[in-house]
């Protein structure tokens, strides 16, 4: 396995861990636009089944979450071309550890309340199981 085939897993996972963060906050703003319609038991089943469409289509047509929504696929995809030549017991730990570091770190960066400490010291022990993974 080569040099540049970790460099792949590790930009996927960082693609990731930033896309999530940008996605969760591009679905707090259409939480927030979205008008909060209860949905009771006794409204017919076909107008709870629209109104959760519609309610689907409105999320896909916030930008601030489609568009990190589009990254993160293209990183899979990016991602599932990586597993062609590279074994899964190494793929899957080095892109899942970068991720949860690369979402703490952009979750911090964009406001969420984080216990910095510990995410720090989590990171390290992920960035410590990479490289013991890697060699």
């Amino acid at each position: 396995m080569a040099i540049a085939d970790i460099e792949k897993m590790i930009a996927v996972g960082l693609i990731w861990g930033a896309t999530n963060a940008l996605m969760r906050k591009g679905a707090i703003i259409w939480d927030q636009k979205s008008l909060k319609s209860s949905q009771s038991n006794q409204t017919p089943l076909h107008n709870r089944i629209i109104l959760s469409l519609q309610n689907y289509l409105n999320l896909i047509l916030t930008w601030q979450y489609s568009v990190p929504l589009f990254l993160n696929l293209s990183a899979s995809a990016s991602f599932f071309a990586i597993l062609g030549h590279t074994p899964i017991s190494l793929a899957v730990p080095v892109t899942n550890a970068t991720t949860f570091a690369a979402t703490a770190l952009m979750g911090m960066l964009l406001g969420e309340k984080t216990r910095i400490g510990y995410a720090l010291f989590g990171t390290l022990f992920i960035v410590f199981g990479v490289w013991l993974c890697v060699m």
